[in-house]
């Protein structure tokens, strides 16, 4: 009788156990314990991060609610031994069980990266890097491979005229190479036949068009609605074989941008650059074209246009001539202008 009162005990007492593991079971599987009555956030996990430190992270920012119980589960599944990097949305009131498969799958929340009127290469990591997890010092490194870029099919001269300025989805953790190997593809997908075709028509191939839109682009910064225009008359000077004079090329050479005035002792600087001493095009483009650019160098406004000149009002717009006596007085009113405001510079 004894013996079976201490049955019936121990089965009660297993019973009570069985069921409060089982609770607790079911607690730290089911039951809300990430981001718990708080909004959505992301989590960053960065290459080479230990399940260590990312335990401290998750503690330290308030993320996880039971440490203990995320770390039983994330154990159990083998997370803590298959840590993957990553830009993750974490969602308010997860449970363990959700936030682990979605931090084990690797399935991130992607990031745009957008980037437009860059003048140098140089400019491109503190741009390309703002939302992902590369340093520009990182970047920088793979932009100055000559190896990598001529793999590509540029130089250190045309390097800019791949990378098409646009907005990108990439996910936050790409490595550098990869970056760079998206950025060529994304190249390659702009240039489509019928775009390659154009080109080929204007006897341009496409980095000759780029370096061509990047002037365009230049001249038509503050009025694009000139663009076609100007993309007319510089090829009409390359099919003429004359200099194409373009005054942002010298700048471009000189490397001082806050120049308001080309003067003549500018035009004697002696760079691949200086465009009224060497005629065709210079060997890369003096900024990052912008599409509207490169489609309006494809797209050109046909006419005879051969000179342009800044107006005399200041407005950014252009008077164009096709004689150089009309340029000449086009001329004369601009400088005129000039001097009666002492622009000198």
């Amino acid at each position: 009788m004894k013996g079976r009162k201490v049955l019936i005990l121990a089965i009660i007492i297993f019973s009570v156990l069985l069921s409060s593991f089982s609770f607790y079971l079911y607690q730290i599987i089911k039951t809300p314990n990430i981001l718990v009555q708080k909004e959505d956030t992301y989590l960053y996990i960065y290459p080479g991060t230990t399940f260590k430190q990312l335990q401290d992270s998750l503690y330290h920012k308030g993320i996880v609610h039971d440490l203990v119980s995320f770390s039983l589960i994330a154990k159990y599944k083998g997370y803590d031994q298959a840590i993957k990097p990553g830009r993750y949305l974490l969602k308010g009131d997860m449970s363990n069980t959700a936030a682990i498969n979605l931090l084990r799958s690797g399935n991130q929340t992607p990031v745009n990266i957008t980037f437009n009127n860059v003048r140098l290469v140089s400019e491109l990591p503190e741009k390309l890097c703002a939302n992902i997890a590369i340093t520009p010092p990182e970047l920088q490194a793979v932009l100055s491979d000559s190896a990598l870029i001529h793999s590509y099919g540029f130089n250190r001269e045309n390097l800019i005229s791949m990378f098409i300025p646009n907005t990108y989805e990439v996910f936050w953790d790409i490595s550098a190479r990869d970056l760079m190997d998206r950025m060529n593809r994304e190249y390659h997908k702009f240039w489509d036949p019928q775009k390659k075709q154009k080109a080929d028509s204007l006897g341009l191939t496409p980095q000759e068009v780029s370096v061509l839109a990047s002037i365009v682009y230049a001249e038509s910064q503050q009025h694009s609605d000139e663009l076609t225009k100007i993309a007319g008359l510089y090829i009409n000077r390359l099919n003429e074989n004359m200099a194409l004079q373009a005054d942002p090329t010298l700048i471009f050479a000189i490397g001082d941008y806050s120049i308001k005035r080309v003067l003549n002792e500018h035009k004697e600087i002696d760079s691949p650059y200086n465009t009224y001493k060497y005629p065709g095009l210079p060997p890369g483009p003096i900024r990052s074209p912008s599409i509207a650019a490169i489609n309006g160098v494809l797209n050109h406004e046909k006419h005879n246009y051969l000179y342009m000149c800044a107006k005399e009002d200041f407005s950014g717009y252009h008077n164009f001539a096709s004689t150089l006596a009309e340029h000449n007085r086009n001329a004369r009113l601009y400088q005129n202008a000039l001097n009666k405001a002492k622009l000198y510079r």
